[in-house]
């Protein structure tokens, strides 16, 4: 084998082991790709939920309706079931977004989507307009959806939430959203926002009364709190910390509530 097909060889294969989840932001092109709904014998058949009222466009109809069939797909194959409760963390440094969806009474990851673009450093978002992005637990209801979006499609994390407000923080707007510029928000491309807010619309429309959003500076390993044991933010992060081990020992988001200025987690 020469060194032009020894190339050739290596690049296929990191095609392979990158393409098990389906979160690129490429953009759709007429003609090319697969389309599952024509691969099979029938149409997939995307339900339709109307056990609660969610904001909708137009817009969000159709950028829904493209990428349902696929998701649709991607979840059986996991043993997951669009319409299911989810539940999102992100983590700014490694710029990632996380997306859960309840099976059997856990959450089971079912993919992990880059971040296109976050603005500011690691730390909590202190007043309006210093274009950081949050840090906390947030709750995303029905009404925080964003059907109509300047930025493609995007729903509100609900900022400042009582602990926010506790400690004087200002703000408004900071949103999970398309595009590929932030202000403060968390821009995830056109293309991956369709799929996460389709699964965000499904289940709200499902019965979900709100999904949670989990902001963490970074994962909240052990070994990532030594590492930043002299920031300013250490007594902060250790609250949220005790969020983020509740979820990793139990795979149940848990019920957050501020007691005395402090995140207190209870099932």
């Amino acid at each position: 084998m020469n060194e032009m097909q020894n190339r050739i060889f290596a690049l296929c294969f990191l095609v392979l082991i990158v393409a098990g989840c389906s979160s690129d932001d490429s953009q759709d092109t007429p003609g090319r790709g697969k389309d599952n709904s024509t691969q099979n014998s029938q149409p997939i058949k995307v339900p339709v939920f109307t056990k609660q009222k969610v904001p909708s466009s137009s817009h969000s109809r159709r950028a829904m309706a493209k990428v349902a069939p696929k998701l649709m797909v991607e979840l059986k194959e996991k043993g997951l079931a669009y319409g299911s409760p989810i539940f999102i963390r992100i983590f700014k440094k490694e710029m990632q977004l996380e997306l859960w969806l309840e099976a059997n009474d856990k959450f089971e990851l079912f993919c992990i989507y880059p971040i296109v673009a976050c603005s500011g450093k690691l730390g909590p978002k202190l007043r309006e307009g210093d274009h950081q992005a949050p840090e906390g637990f947030y709750y995303v209801p029905p009404s925080q959806m964003n059907p109509n979006s300047s930025y493609h499609l995007s729903f509100n994390l609900g900022y400042p939430n009582a602990y926010d407000k506790a400690h004087s923080r200002t703000g408004s707007a900071l949103m999970v959203h398309g595009s590929n510029g932030s202000v403060g928000c968390f821009a995830m491309g056109d293309r991956n926002v369709e799929k996460i807010y389709a699964l965000a619309d499904a289940a709200l429309r499902n019965g979900q009364p709100f999904f949670r959003v989990h902001c963490f500076p970074f994962r909240m390993t052990d070994q990532n709190m030594k590492k930043n044991r002299k920031s300013k933010w250490l007594p902060f992060w250790l609250n949220l910390k005790q969020g983020y081990d509740f979820f990793e020992a139990k795979a149940k988001p848990p019920n957050t509530v501020v007691r005395n200025k402090n995140y207190v987690f209870e099932d």
